[in-house]
């Protein structure tokens, strides 16, 4: 069922290229629409069912449809270009309408604009109608346009193809975000480092999903004039730090720069110029005992501010994870003040200078100011802590509840759970995002702060669109967000296509990952490298279910290798059948050994007695290590398409050398196969044990 209204034009259901009404510039409109009552809203079932038929992400808070009234897609389209509201949000729907195959079209219709005064109203608030007439979008006059983007962003999804093309259903829609900040922390350091394209593409596309924040997490990466060595050769100059930023307030995105200021700082600290300045030789931590550590950061942060064209909302100092401290320069000091007093001292003289520099307020990850709490009365409250936990549990609250006793406000942060994996584990990131923010909603915190991390150095970022986006809903929305609702409308919504195959895609790699849950490497990136013939994964094939963990990738390979490459974000797609091949390549690499070395001994068991079942089984032993050796170099090449798509060069050679490594040591065990039929059957009607033969056991050990 539908809530539906009767047309308020004798014409508004009709398609039609005629004129219904004299073009306009922009006018406010009054007493059209009013926006929501302050506080939570419920949404009648009925529009319930209306929103989830238009598969919109994140789902307003309140739509209505108008039955019969529709819109050409190219007529609103041909409006929007003409009057040219919000430029940032014009170029969402026009990127969008045109990969979807939607053309500007002559239609004349109004396209009006009302701004209206509501203190109390959420940044991001607005009301959107389409009807046979026009658009009139209502915003917040104080809100710096966001309404009005959000509104755009909105306005993108509502085109629908039918048998006359694409059109717009004629809707009201009043909305709002649960949580004011919204922002995607993005792990630019550990070996990805996206090129300026993809930074864009990347801001984009959280912005037409409503996030308002990005936050690039810089470790070495930033080419400082003043310390230029520790970045690498194609790092982010300053220059390009500043065409972000401007780029982002395109979209209504505040830039918030993250410099790791005290642990992570190995990139640097490997160095010898500034090795002095490491807590243990070339380590991570940069010590507080050393009074050139704070002038360094000092010398980051300063120059990070400058290269931005404004103050940015929030600057991100870091301090995560501080093991070191104290056990190595700074052990002395520690030892004479407190691990805490040494720790928060470096906090407040970091966060004091990115306020007194208008950096915007110091943002900072909780895990080590969280075993201090009664030193929070010593920070300024300015502060913001990143509540950051990964772990599925039964409830963050406690978390949460720390943090607000001590007076600050706070971010929660889920992570999209996609480092060390091929894949990420949807199963788990889900429920854990929709818990941590569900749970922060009700807590009234600050904002959202998603974390995607790229630990490995291999992990591609397109993989990540499927928790990310789910993040940025749940922090839209004011619910908790239906996992199975929002895969329903993911294809539409973020692929543009109709095609439900790539939801059931993204949860089939769910479950493959699901599968490893417990192997022996516990992270699906590692059990793939991992030489399979170690002796503690010889239980792999008994303890994982290898033909269910293929069958399920299988399915997904079948799936893309015929369907067309979606209208949108088809990288993305292309990602999904990398992962699905990966995890494919992973399954037989673990069959593999087990069979040959079946094969193996029924040739050594009839050794001098049947030759033909001899060669045979030496023959197939060694195919089946070149057929791994083929199914790794066939991955290279894809990976090397992906990785290029997303990032610079120069972590590029270490992530691609992993697959010829793995495919020479398959190559060696072949090589090593036939040579036991030269060097030993043929000479002795004898066959040392399989793992003689490879190598893995030194011969005097296991001859008999």
């Amino acid at each position: 069922m539908t809530k539906v209204t009767e047309p308020s034009h004798g014409i508004a259901g009709c398609r039609q290229a005629d004129a219904v009404s004299e073009a306009s510039a922009p006018v406010s409109r009054t007493g059209a629409l009013s926006f929501l009552a302050n506080g939570a809203s419920v949404m009648p079932l009925a529009l319930v069912m209306a929103a989830a038929a238009l598969h919109l992400v994140p789902q307003p808070a309140s739509v209505t449809v108008t039955a019969g009234c529709r819109v050409p897609a190219g007529g609103v389209l041909a409006a929007l270009e003409r009057v040219r509201l919000d430029e940032g949000g014009l170029q969402i729907v026009s990127e969008r309408w045109r990969a979807l195959g939607i053309v500007p079209r002559p239609l004349t219709l109004r396209v009006d604009l009302a701004a209206e005064s509501a203190p109390a109203a959420p940044s991001g608030r607005y009301e959107l109608r389409v009807d046979g007439t026009g658009i009139l979008i209502r915003h917040k006059s104080d809100d710096g346009g966001e309404g009005v983007f959000d509104a755009y962003a909105t306005l993108a999804q509502l085109a629908e193809r039918d048998g006359a093309g694409w059109s717009i259903p004629c809707v009201e829609v009043r909305d709002q975000p649960a949580l004011r900040w919204r922002i995607l922390s993005d792990d630019v350091s550990r070996g990805p480092l996206p090129t300026m394209r993809y930074f864009k593409e990347r801001i984009r596309t959280i912005a037409s999903f409503k996030m308002n924040g990005y936050s690039p997490y810089m470790e070495h990466v930033f080419v400082d004039p003043k310390h230029p060595l520790p970045a690498p050769l194609d790092g982010i100059t300053p220059r390009e730090l500043g065409e972000l930023a401007t780029y982002a307030a395109r979209f209504h995105v505040a830039f918030v720069p993250e410099q790791q200021t005290f642990a992570h700082m190995h990139g640097t600290l490997k160095l010898e110029t500034y090795a002095p300045l490491a807590e243990l030789p070339h380590g991570y931590l940069l010590s507080p005992a050393n009074p050139g550590s704070e002038a360094y950061v000092r010398d980051l942060i300063e120059d990070e501010l400058a290269a931005l064209p404004g103050e940015p909302a929030f600057f991100h100092i870091g301090s995560d994870e501080p093991s070191d401290l104290g056990r190595g320069l700074s052990k002395a000091l520690v030892a004479a003040q407190g691990e805490g007093p040494v720790y928060v001292r470096h906090v407040v003289e970091t966060a004091d200078f990115v306020i007194a520099h208008h950096g915007g307020r110091p943002l900072i990850w909780d895990d080590a100011l969280a075993k201090h709490p009664d030193l929070f009365a010593q920070l300024p409250k300015q502060l913001v802590f990143v509540n950051w936990h990964y772990e599925r549990e039964p409830t963050y609250q406690p978390y949460i509840d720390r943090i607000a006793r001590g007076g600050f406000d706070q971010l929660v942060a889920p992570g999209a759970l996609n480092w060390d994996e091929i894949y990420p584990n949807v199963d788990a990131a889900l429920p854990n995002i929709d818990r941590f923010v569900s749970e922060g909603k009700a807590a009234h915190v600050l904002g959202l702060f998603q974390t995607v991390w790229h630990d490995d150095g291999e992990t591609l970022f397109e993989a990540t669109w499927y928790p990310v986006v789910y993040a940025a809903a749940s922090a839209w929305e004011n619910g908790s967000v239906d996992r199975e609702r929002f895969a329903n409308d993911f294809p539409a919504a973020f692929f543009g296509s109709d095609d439900a195959r790539y939801a059931s895609d993204i949860a089939a790699l769910g479950r493959c990952r699901t599968l490893l849950d417990g192997n022996p490497r516990e992270y699906g990136d590692y059990l793939f490298w991992a030489d399979p013939l170690s002796p503690d994964l010889a239980n792999v094939p008994d303890t994982l279910d290898l033909s269910a963990l293929r069958l399920a990738a299988e399915g997904v390979m079948t799936h893309l290798r015929l369907a067309p490459p979606p209208p949108l974000h088809a990288n993305a797609a292309a990602v999904i059948a990398l992962a699905a091949r990966r995890y494919d390549a992973l399954g037989r690499e673990y069959q593999i050994p087990r069979e040959a070395r079946g094969y193996y001994d029924d040739a050594r068991a009839n050794a001098g007695v049947h030759d033909n079942l001899v060669y045979r089984g030496l023959d197939v032993a060694k195919y089946l290590f070149l057929e791994q050796r083929d199914a790794l170099l066939a991955l290279e090449p894809q990976v090397e398409r992906a990785w290029e798509y997303e990032n610079r060069p120069s972590h590029e050679l270490s992530v691609l050398e992993r697959y010829h490594l793995a495919a020479q040591r398959a190559i060696e065990r072949a090589d090593r196969l036939s040579d036991a039929v030269y060097r030993d059957y043929r000479a002795t009607k004898k066959l040392p044990p399989f793992d003689v033969t490879l190598g893995i056991a030194p011969q005097a050990a296991t001859t008999p």
